[in-house]
């Protein structure tokens, strides 16, 4: 009976999304405040009934209940408790329950932390995340039911979950990367909302930053955990390969970044104002592509989750709905809102409308090496084409490389206008210092000389010199917003510090090896003592021991597997590592080449945990802008009427 009643509540979870879209709008349409103020409680119902449904689900793969399909599907009674907790999700119908949850969390977060706002435009904003939930909860009901019975005949014992999902990778991803995903219907909404107002004011910018920032913070959270369980668990050693759907989650991202940057230049300054709201458009609506290629089955990745066209159809047509009524209604509205503010070239406000453009072509760049084989396939009629690191090595990196430069002076830049001593004369020693620098410590450490690197490298260091004179300048910090926005730069040049030494000086080989042997490389050296049979809760594998030594000092003892999952009869490499500051040692087994030889891949890897501690710090800076006393002194955001007028 337990999966009834979860079934059943995503029923009246659907009727009460319904409800909160039609209610909150009708009341404004009437002007009744009665109406309007019953977004609130039916948002709180909608989440309690989610969450009631979710953990009927969680129930049932705990329980083993494997006359529920999808448990059958991606669970076993031989799966540790922690998987099938994470197994909830590891699949389609469960990870877009939780997409579904997630949407309704937030919508309560807004009815419950929005009492700046007036009765009309709280009631539009929920209206809107109704409408969202209603279109979600609707795809779960109809075409993706996590609760569809195998009966009157089920299976003893379950498929197992796919075995690269058995993971803490799992546990932690998707539940971050949907905060960030579903987090910008905030945005969205409040974008939505305003434009039906027809009314564009700073407190509109200043109310939706927090809930912006919160999105875009879990969002970084969620990539940067996701390609650290790329680097460890695929045993490949890489940690971003520009797969279709990683790329559908970096959308997103980057629109993320311009759109926090134009809500702070709105805000402040009162410019960019319908750019802003388009802005918060074009990012939702990246989300729900990235929703798209992952569940309409239109590409072949290692993260998609269906393969049923049906499903795609759908989301689809949703998308198509959302999307095109959204930008149908900024053309109505959009051309009476006006930014009168008067800037130069040399000002804060220009160099936040250069970060925008640059991170709008860096988006399109990488929209069109993503849907480009796909928009081949369907003109060649079904000949396909591959867009991998090449393409976006050559467009992408570029663009981005630009953005530094301005990342590196924006700090000191100022509104209206900036004198050309605090931008360029007073920096010139540390911007001709730097590259020298790092070009002496490169000769020093490195093999050889790799200009390119170097000056990806010195365009880092800038951004972290630059700002810590202007700390230094500065004396202390102004507010949470400033130091949020310090460390979010400053993750963003340790991240590129990674990424350049990472991608420049490592070091690898793929060798065969027989017990005993060893083989040098980087400095380290790498023995092979021999393979033993292990036993885990539900596979069997093959474990290598491998001794590091270094100079003839012990470094680690590593152990690499090949696991066999028999439920399955699924292979699967387990890499192992001496992770470091510096570097990473790192070693994976693979196939059996002979009676007792093997191959082996090793990999030195300076700075490749600068990657993710970069992607941290970034996260740290979203979050930390959150604390700003700004934020909650927030008052009215159309009008100081309590209940406003309906437009």
């Amino acid at each position: 009976m337990i999966p009834e009643f979860g079934h059943f509540s995503l029923i009246l979870a659907l009727g009460l999304s319904v409800a909160l879209a039609v209610l909150p709008a009708l009341g404004v349409y009437r002007r009744d405040a009665l109406l309007m103020q019953t977004g609130p409680s039916i948002a709180t119902g909608l989440f309690v009934l989610l969450a009631f449904s979710f953990g009927c689900l969680m129930y049932s793969f705990i329980q083993d209940d494997f006359s529920v399909a999808y448990v059958a599907n991606n669970s076993n009674s031989a799966l540790p408790l922690q998987y099938k907790i994470s197994a909830v999700w590891g699949a389609h119908e469960g990870s877009f329950l939780l997409w579904t949850l997630i949407a309704s969390g937030w919508t309560l977060a807004v009815a419950a932390f929005s009492r700046g706002l007036t009765f009309d435009m709280k009631a539009r904003v929920l209206s809107v995340l109704g409408l969202l939930c209603a279109g979600f909860t609707s795809f779960l009901l109809f075409t993706s039911n996590p609760f569809d019975r195998n009966l009157p005949f089920h299976p003893a014992d379950g498929a197992d979950l796919n075995p690269l999902l058995q993971d803490f990778g799992l546990i932690v991803h998707p539940p971050m990367l949907y905060m960030g995903y579903v987090g910008f219907a905030v945005p969205f909404a409040l974008a939505i909302a305003t434009l039906t107002t027809g009314r564009l004011d700073a407190a509109w910018a200043r109310w939706s930053r927090p809930w912006t920032n919160a999105a875009w913070a879990f969002l970084t959270v969620g990539i940067t955990l996701g390609s650290w369980w790329a680097y460890y668990e695929l045993g490949w050693g890489g940690w971003w390969f520009w797969d279709a759907v990683e790329n559908a989650s970096f959308m997103p991202w980057l629109m993320g970044i311009a759109l926090i940057h134009s809500l702070a230049a709105s805000e402040k300054r009162g410019v960019f104002k319908s750019w802003t709201v388009l802005l918060a458009i074009s990012t939702f609506s990246l989300s729900l592509l990235g929703a798209f290629l992952v569940r309409s089955g239109v590409l072949t990745s290692v993260h998609a989750f269906a393969v049923d066209p049906t499903r795609g159809v759908y989301i689809l047509v949703f998308l198509v709905l959302v999307i095109g009524g959204s930008l149908t209604l900024y053309a109505w509205k959009a051309s009476g809102i006006k930014s009168e503010a008067q800037f130069e070239w040399n000002s804060r406000e220009a160099m936040l409308l250069i970060n925008n453009l640059l991170l709008v072509v860096a988006t399109a760049s990488v929209l069109l090496g993503t849907l480009y084989p796909l928009l081949y396939e369907v003109i060649t009629d079904g000949k396909k084409i591959s867009v991998g690191p090449p393409y976006f090595n050559r467009v992408f990196v570029p663009i981005v490389c630009l953005l530094f430069v301005a990342m590196a002076v924006s700090p000191f830049s100022r509104w209206r206008r900036t004198s050309g001593d605090v931008l360029l004369r007073q920096h010139w020693p540390f911007l001709l210092a730097t590259p020298v620098v790092i070009c002496l410590v490169t000769y020093l450490v490195a093999t050889g000389i790799d200009l390119i690197a170097i000056g990806v490298e010195t365009l880092a260091v800038w951004i972290l010199v630059l700002l810590a004179r202007h700390w230094w300048q500065a004396g202390s910090i102004s507010s949470a917003s400033q130091l949020g926005m310090m460390l979010a730069h400053a993750g963003i040049a340790v991240a590129i510090l990674g990424v350049v030494v990472t991608i420049t000086y490592s070091e690898g080989r793929d060798v065969r090896m027989n017990p005993g042997e060893s083989i040098a490389l980087a400095g380290y050296d790498f023995t092979f003592e021999g393979v033993q049979k292990v036993r885990g809760p539900n596979y069997l594998a093959d474990q290598a021991e491998f001794n590091v030594t270094r100079g003839g000092e012990f470094v680690a003892k590593l152990r690499p597997e090949k696991r066999f999952y028999s439920v399955g009869q699924n292979v699967m490499t387990e890499a192992d590592m001496d992770p470091g500051l510096m570097r990473d040692v790192y070693v994976a087994l693979g196939e059996k080449v002979g009676d007792t030889a093997w191959a082996v891949r090793v990999h030195v890897k300076p700075f490749v945990r600068w990657i993710w501690l970069g992607g941290l710090l970034v996260a740290l800076g979203g979050f930390v802008t959150l604390l700003d006393k700004l934020y909650r002194r927030v008052r009215g955001l159309v009008s100081n009427n309590v209940v406003g007028t309906a437009a």
